[in-house]
């Protein structure tokens, strides 16, 4: 008997097939819902190892448990407990001047141990607030903290360090409240307020602290959106700038970068809001304007390996505009020694984070609805593998963010409850992609394919093999357990900044990955498709599996009815 739903909308099935067996693996009764917090893969490991061997067009296809990395050693630092690897190559940024410290790339930041072991000279354990062992910062008072942040005459911060006190700082005051310490620090101590003071001293002093608020505007610009630490930034330029044309010049140039970054975000809100206001559920779309929905993903891009590279466009664009800061505002919490208020009681800054924990959501459901919607078993099929083969290409190119969407729709109950359309899908490469996604073992084996695509990164000879584009959704637990795991405050009220040297070398690593361009020529039109087309909530992917293929239990044949009264009005 033909379907309420298919004969409304899609047409006839020709034929019913024979009852096949189920997809081995596949837990039906399971439901699954794909979020950023939750991992939809397979909790079953692979034990047939020959399947591996058929899958050898992949640039990671000969991973095993000891290949791409170099052998990790765990030591104890303290209380924290670090993984220590081969540290990243240093190398030279732009500076004002030639007496400036260099400015390495964020890569070349953290040693194995997540500290530079270059930052501090010999020290007697505890110097001026701040207390050190083996000559790394462990902790400090907040206050020396910031003093230890603002330059003199005589001294400069490193950058590991300016950032590493910058991404922690809000998570004991706001970062207008930081910029105006460090303003009073900046006038008063070297008296840039003062008309009679020598001004060679004011020139030697100058270039630094421009070069402190370059680093601030450039890494954290997101701050600047703020009115009291963009009146900061100008008061304090003014005083530098006043009377020297070559530090106007420089405080112009970073003035106009900022500008053009906070423009750029504005912007880009504007358009993830525009998508948002403009979606919804298929079927509703279905019911009311049938004809708008005519055609698949396929019919869109039917090359798996372009789709690869549009959804990695996506992906490289999402990840650029996430600040670091945001990795610390999703966890702010109220400071122990603050009676009066969180350091973010206002509104958590984590826009574009959540944006991008969205779009990962809706890839999952995508993959879900374009595998359920076709009428035929023989198409279902089809396009499950079709999304197997842009799942094996966005693992070749270093997009694991991708890969994870599309196995986590794959394995949502809707789909994975197919079991006759499962049964004629050549499963050996989802196999394989979802053992080198395994969550067992802390994901040891997308670890170490994550390992292997940085080093990868680290000597690309191509900007193609520069991309690396992290499970984002384990990258938020491993730095939502690392924030739950250490306290903030020693007993002292000291700053546990052991802590924060290991929260900035996992979070620089995220900055070096999102700062490459996407290499790939984009495709207006299936971006297009991506973005905006009309998926299935997750009642009207159930009722689209049970159309295709009907209830097997009365707990189904229950939902079923149910789903068909409240979304079709029918019984």
């Amino acid at each position: 008997m033909m379907s309420p739903l298919r004969s409304h909308f899609l047409g006839t099935e020709q034929g019913r097939e024979s009852k096949s067996h189920s997809r081995v693996g596949l837990k039906a009764s399971v439901k699954q819902k794909a979020t950023v917090f939750s991992t939809l893969g397979s909790e079953k490991s692979l034990s047939d190892s020959k399947k591996e061997q058929q899958w050898k067009t992949s640039v990671y296809s000969s991973i095993t448990p000891v290949c791409f990395t170099s052998p990790l050693i765990e030591k104890p630092i303290g209380k924290l407990w670090l993984r220590s690897e081969q540290p990243g190559r240093r190398g030279s940024g732009v500076h004002l001047q030639e007496s400036m410290p260099q400015t390495p790339p964020f890569s070349a930041m953290f040693d194995s141990s997540g500290y530079n072991r270059n930052l501090y000279q010999s020290a007697e354990d505890s110097c001026g607030g701040l207390y050190y062992h083996d000559n790394n910062l462990l902790s400090g008072s907040l206050e020396a903290l910031i003093q230890h942040l603002v330059p003199t005459v005589d001294y400069y911060p490193d950058r590991t360090y300016i950032f590493t006190f910058l991404l922690s700082s809000r998570l004991f005051m706001h970062p207008y409240e930081l910029m105006a310490k460090v303003c009073h620090l900046c006038v008063e101590h070297q008296r840039l307020s003062d008309p009679n003071s020598d001004k060679s001293q004011i020139r030697k002093i100058a270039p630094k602290i421009l070069q402190l608020l370059t680093e601030w505007t450039e890494t954290f610009p997101y701050d600047f959106r703020d009115e009291r630490m963009m009146r900061n930034l100008k008061d304090l330029t003014h005083r530098i700038a006043s009377g020297e044309e070559t530090y106007r010049k420089n405080v112009q140039q970073m003035t106009q970068c900022l500008i053009r970054k906070l423009a750029a975000l504005s912007q880009y809100e504007e358009v993830l809001a525009k998508i948002s206001s403009t979606s919804t559920d298929r079927l509703t779309v279905l019911k009311t304007k049938p004809q708008s929905i005519q055609r698949d993903i396929i019919t869109a891009c039917s090359d798996p390996y372009t789709l690869a590279q549009q959804l990695t466009h996506i992906e490289l664009e999402r990840l650029n505009y996430i600040g670091p800061e945001e990795f610390v505002q999703a966890f702010v919490q109220k400071d122990p020694l603050d009676n009066d208020k969180s350091c973010y009681t206002e509104r958590k800054k984590t826009r574009n984070l959540e944006a991008y924990v969205e779009w990962f959501n809706r890839l999952s459901y995508l993959v879900a609805t374009e595998i359920c919607m076709p009428v035929k078993k023989k198409h279902r099929a089809r396009m499950i593998e079709y999304f197997i083969d842009v799942a094996r290409e966005c693992f070749n190119i270093g997009n694991f963010n991708s890969l994870m969407a599309i196995i986590s729709g794959m394995n949502m109950s809707p789909v994975s409850r197919l079991k006759k359309t499962w049964a004629k899908v050549k499963t050996a490469k989802f196999d394989i992609l979802e053992h080198q996604m395994d969550p067992s073992s802390n994901f040891y084996n997308y670890r170490t394919a994550l390992r292997g695509a940085a080093q990868r990164s680290l000597t690309a000879h191509s900007s193609r093999e520069k991309i690396v584009i992290p499970f984002f959704s384990l990258l938020i637990k491993d730095i939502y357990f690392l924030n739950e795991g250490c306290a903030n405050r020693l007993p002292n009220g000291h700053v546990n900044f052991e802590k924060f040297w290991e929260l900035a070398k996992q979070v620089s690593e995220f900055m070096t990955w999102k700062q490459v361009e996407c290499p790939f020529e984009r495709d207006r039109k299936i971006l297009q498709y991506l973005l905006t087309v009309p998926v299935f909530s997750e009642d009207s992917l159930y009722l689209a599996s049970y159309e295709s293929e009907g209830p097997e239990n009365h707990i189904e044949k229950d939902r079923w009815k149910s789903l068909r009264s409240s979304l079709l009005g029918r019984v």
